[in-house]
C-alpha cells in the first residue's frame, strides 16, 4: 500500500472520481440508446406454469406494461445443493420490487426446469418474487439464444401484444447484483483471479485449479448454508 497524507490521497480520489463521472454519463448514455432500440414481438400466449397451473407470458405482467425476466438455469436437480449457484446468487439480490411496480414494471423469474421442483427451491431460499417455469416454451421465448443459460430478458405489452425490448449476454445480468458492486468499491474488489489488483492483493476465489468457486462454499451454493441451518428442507424432489 502506497501511504499518503490525506491532501495527496484527496487529490487522487479526485482525478478517480472525474473518470468516475464519465463512466457513469457513458452509461447514461448507452441506457439512452437501448431505450431507443426495435423491438421484436414475441407470442404473448406462450405458455408458463405458475402457482395455478399453466398460465400465459402476458398474464406474467400481472397488469402492468413492462416485465423484467430473470431465466433461471435448471439442472434438474434433486436437492437444493445441485442447483446453479450463479443463478441463486442473482436472483437473491432482487428482493424489493415496490419501485418496479411504481414504475409499471414487474419482475418475475421465469426457470427453465419444472415447476414443482423450482418452486420447492424458490421456497427454499426463502424467496417471494413470482416464479415460474418456462421450461414448455423456453426455445420459442429464448429464440437465437442457448437454452439453459441465465439471461434477463425486457418485455413491454401494448394491449395483448408482447414485444421484446432488450435482453443481457455474458456478464449483463449483473445488473441484478449489490454485492459485487460493492465489492468493486472496496480496497480488495472481487477478489478473483481475472482482476487487475495490486501485487498482493487476495485473490482466491476463482475457478482456477485449487481455488474456491466464487458462488460456492463446501459443495453448495453459499446462500443456501442460512437455509440450512433455519431448517429448511434440502430435497426438491417428493415421492
Amino acid at each position: 500500500m502506497n501511504i499518503v497524507d490525506r491532501a495527496t490521497f484527496e487529490a487522487e480520489l479526485d482525478q478517480l472520481r472525474a473518470r468516475e463521472k464519465a463512466h457513469t454519463r457513458e452509461g447514461d448514455a448507452i441506457a439512452a440508446a437501448r431505450r431507443r432500440l426495435p423491438v421484436v414481438e414475441v407470442d404473448a400466449s406462450l405458455t408458463l406454469v405458475g402457482p395455478d397451473g399453466p398460465t400465459t407470458l402476458l398474464a406474467a405482467f400481472e397488469g402492468r406494461s413492462q416485465l423484467i425476466a430473470f431465466y433461471f438455469m435448471w439442472h434438474h436437480a434433486s436437492s437444493a445443493a445441485d442447483v446453479c449457484e450463479g443463478c441463486t446468487f442473482y436472483t437473491g439480490q432482487v428482493r424489493e420490487l415496490s419501485i418496479l411496480h411504481s414504475r409499471d414494471a414487474t419482475f418475475a423469474v421465469l426457470c427453465q426446469g419444472p415447476y414443482a421442483e423450482s418452486r420447492r427451491y424458490r421456497d427454499f431460499m426463502g424467496w417471494d418474487m413470482p416464479w415460474y417455469s418456462a421450461q414448455e416454451s423456453a426455445a420459442e421465448l429464448l429464440a437465437g439464444r442457448q437454452v439453459g443459460m441465465f439471461y434477463l430478458v425486457c418485455y413491454v405489452r401494448k394491449g395483448e401484444r408482447v414485444f421484446e425490448t432488450y435482453s443481457t449476454s455474458g456478464r449483463g445480468v449483473e445488473a441484478m447484483d449489490n454485492s459485487y458492486g460493492l465489492l468493486d468499491l472496496s480496497r480488495f474488489g472481487r477478489q478473483e483471479p481475472w482482476e487487475n489488483s495490486p501485487d498482493g492483493s487476495p485473490q482466491e476465489w476463482g475457478n482456477e485449479s485449487g481455488n474456491p468457486h466464487p458462488y460456492r462454499v463446501g459443495g453448495r451454493p453459499i446462500a443456501q448454508w442460512t437455509r440450512l441451518s433455519a431448517g429448511h428442507m434440502d430435497p426438491l424432489t417428493q415421492d
